[in-house]
């Protein structure tokens, strides 16, 4: 089963999608990588999700990745006495560590780390930001704060700080569980939320040890100060524009999304951007025609996946609506502008590119290339030679199956396990068959191998061959 399109669609797992007819559904309408939020359900749940995944990766005949996603910190307020309140612009709101129930003019904020980061005049958005509060007096167990905006509050809504890193770290106690039950249940992509610094990620690597790949979710405006030293530990980044939104200005979300998009593909990291792609599709059978616009935008900036949230979890359409983010995508890389926009998006000459794979992907421009075939350990190759973004498919030839799930998120990659290969003289044969199997070489068409010596060992690929497929 060979998708006709590079960007990659990461679908969410949830009520309206776990049995295993519909994951079947959701595969054979074009998600390549699941998404497990650890934010909902029991361990019990996601035990039996990524072994329905599993069960269905068998039937369809290609790799798929499993994503856990952590949930990371929730910073939220207590309870009202009535279960809400209603607000009044102009009017005081205390905030405090008091644990009994709250009214109109004060609630509990059992967060001690977050009165520790306060400042006079700082902005605390409640409720996704419905509701607005400016800081006018705080100490070690409270602030006072004005209401700016919002009208009604109730119980255990969540808090941002625009423009203050809070002290608390990424991983909680709840992650760490949900960390040991992912990894033992062999997932193969890890997410951490709410990244604010490199140490976040580097305490995520450690605790992995390798047997995950993992992704840096950027969602705290503090992440884009550290990016950088951010993607130097991460193997994979989320634009999550959620809580991006809310933390930010409306207008500095889309220049944010670019920001990091071409940061990660200047990197070869692959890169999701995520959050409200076909929100509407949650109760609808059909996008806004904004929306579809949205997707399209993602895909000519080069993002190597998209990824459906609530739409495909909790959603009334969830193939509906994988079906047509498929169609979407696959429609504007047909269109004759999208290879020059999206390589706009990647427009330095990196001088310590493997010049081998630059010559790969040079080579792909005839006529006469039906696609690019790298032999990898570890995954490395073809992560190189996506970052070219080559017009043609690479299949990506691994004896490893986790390698191969790891990469069904990286644009234009077609993973396949094959049995190891010891032998150099068995590459082209290897390669043609593959490719002619995949439908990716046509009689007579050149099949361009990138592989390393010795075989067998992990490192860059240093021969590049051409082979052709037989003529019928």
């Amino acid at each position: 089963m060979i998708r006709a399109r590079r960007a990659r669609i990461v679908a969410t797992l949830g009520p309206a999608s776990r049995g295993v007819e519909k994951i079947r559904e959701l595969a054979l309408a074009g998600a390549d990588v699941f998404r497990v939020n650890f934010s909902h359900g029991s361990h019990a749940d996601h035990a039996r999700t990524i072994d329905t995944v599993r069960k269905v990766e068998g039937s369809v005949g290609r790799p798929i990745a499993v994503l856990a996603d952590l949930q990371g910190p929730k910073v939220r307020l207590g309870e009202f006495a009535d279960g809400m309140v209603r607000l009044k612009i102009g009017n005081h709101l205390r905030l405090d560590l008091k644990s009994t129930p709250g009214d109109a003019s004060r609630i509990g904020l059992p967060h001690p780390e977050i009165f520790a980061a306060l400042r006079t005049g700082a902005l605390v958005l409640l409720d996704d930001g419905k509701v607005r509060l400016r800081v006018i007096k705080h100490g070690h167990d409270f602030a006072d704060t004005v209401i700016e905006a919002g009208d009604q509050l109730s119980d255990h809504k969540g808090l941002n700080l625009p423009g203050l890193a809070i002290p608390i770290p990424a991983l909680t106690e709840k992650d760490r569980a949900d960390l040991a039950f992912a990894l033992g249940h062999g997932v193969d992509w890890v997410a951490l939320s709410f990244v604010q610094r490199a140490s976040d990620m580097a305490e995520l690597r450690s605790l992995v040890q390798g047997r995950a790949n993992v992704l840096a979710k950027i969602e705290k405006p503090a992440a884009l100060e550290a990016l950088d030293e951010i993607l130097d530990l991460s193997q994979a980044i989320m634009v999550a524009r959620g809580d991006l939104g809310v933390e930010l200005a409306p207008e500095e979300v889309p220049v944010v999304q670019k920001q990091l998009v071409r940061a990660a593909r200047l990197r070869g990291l692959p890169v999701v951007v995520a959050t409200q792609m076909l929100e509407s599709m949650t109760h609808s059978p059909t996008p806004t025609r904004a929306e579809a616009s949205d997707v399209a935008g993602a895909v000519y900036e080069g993002a190597d996946a998209l990824m459906l949230s609530a739409e495909s979890a909790a959603g009334d359409y969830p193939v509906e609506a994988v079906s047509i983010m498929d169609r979407i995508v696959t429609r504007v890389e047909r269109d004759p502008r999208w290879p020059e926009l999206m390589r706009a998006e990647y427009p330095v000459e990196d001088a310590d590119a493997d010049a081998l794979v630059a010559a790969a992907r040079r080579a792909a421009e005839a006529a006469s290339t039906g696609c690019l075939a790298a032999f990898t350990t570890t995954g490395q190759t073809a992560l190189r030679l996506a970052r070219e973004r080559p017009l043609q498919p690479i299949l990506a030839l691994t004896p490893n199956l986790d390698t191969a799930r790891k990469l069904a998120l990286v644009w234009g990659t077609e993973p396949r396990v094959v049995p190891e290969l010891l032998d150099p003289e068995d590459l082209a044969r290897v390669a043609v068959e593959q490719a002619v199997a995949a439908d990716l070489a046509d009689p007579g068409q050149r099949v361009l191998i990138l592989a390393g010596l010795p075989m067998g060992s992990p490192g860059a690929a240093n021969i590049l061959r051409i082979a052709h497929a037989p003529l019928r």
